[in-house]
């Protein structure tokens, strides 16, 4: 069994048909259909229900088609990351960020990083945080930078850096300015809420919309929005209000104000997420960074 019998294999499990499968791996069918046969016949039991159209995969050929799955995708990965690993003066490094955590600390850490690593190239991609575990798999990036908690994924490692408070974003003249700086998630309650972003989910909309649920708090009507700044500017029109990480009261917008929640669990995690099996130096020295950055600035 090789590496180019899984391939084939995969594929025409995913096909479900030779010709389709033939084409797609640009080869003549009866090669494939003599791999496939030899797989068969290495293995000694039948992968696909021929008699069937579609082919279907047999119990054995359900077996090998997720295992074989784990290992092209582990391949790719190793192949990946060997092509990064270039001499520590020069490189290319990927960074995957979604987009309220440019408003921290993330940009103070890039500057230590090119500091560190003048004659790397640093790239930056704004991406969900469910598009950075596709991102990291794929070698796009090198690490990510995101919020949303429960997202496992056996070839990646996520680690919680810290839990930013969240703050209400409120358009000039609401009524809920009028109280105490801080706010209780009760007030919010039946207040119209706008949510971003609308998609890929799930997001940080669904962690919002998991805090109001925990305290068994109705939100008004919902409004969804792509990204923060169509959010906010929907603040200042009176839409609704929004709930954000306490790091985006740095914009400094004249038409939005921003009020302190007095809840425990109404927080975002900051995670950074990297492959499993990377143990290059520029990831290493992003942790090592971070840490004395977060020392630095009394974060936890």
């Amino acid at each position: 069994m090789d590496l180019r019998q899984l391939r084939y294999f995969v594929t025409v499990a995913g096909e479900r048909n030779f010709t389709r499968a033939a084409e797609k791996l640009h080869i003549a069918q009866p090669p494939l259909s003599r791999q496939i046969q030899q797989l068969e016949e290495e293995l000694g039991v039948p992968l696909f229900e021929r008699r069937s159209r579609p082919l279907h995969l047999t119990e054995a050929g359900k077996f090998l088609y997720d295992h074989a799955l784990d290992v092209l995708e582990r391949v790719e990965m190793i192949r990946t990351m060997i092509r990064r690993l270039d001499p520590l003066q020069g490189g290319r490094f990927s960074i995957g960020f979604a987009g309220s955590t440019l408003y921290g600390a993330l940009p103070d850490l890039i500057r230590r990083f090119r500091v560190a690593f003048p004659g790397v190239e640093v790239v930056l991609f704004e991406l969900s945080t469910l598009q950075q575990i596709a991102a990291l798999k794929d070698g796009t990036i090198d690490v990510g930078f995101g919020r949303l908690r429960r997202l496992e994924d056996p070839a990646i490692r996520r680690e919680v850096l810290r839990e930013e408070p969240l703050v209400v974003a409120l358009p000039m003249g609401h009524a809920l300015l009028d109280r105490l700086a801080t706010l209780r998630l009760e007030d919010l309650a039946q207040e119209p809420l706008i949510l971003y972003p609308r998609e890929p989910r799930p997001s940080y909309a669904d962690q919002v919309l998991g805090i109001y649920r925990g305290r068994g708090v109705e939100p008004g009507p919902l409004h969804e929005v792509s990204g923060l700044q169509t959010a906010l500017g929907l603040v200042a029109a009176g839409v609704g209000l929004c709930l954000v990480p306490a790091c985006v009261e740095q914009l400094r917008r004249d038409d939005v104000l921003y009020r302190r929640l007095d809840e425990k669990t109404a927080v975002s995690p900051i995670i950074m997420s990297y492959r499993k099996q990377d143990r290059s130096r520029h990831v290493t020295a992003m942790k090592e960074l971070i840490r004395e950055m977060y020392r630095q600035k009394g974060l936890s």
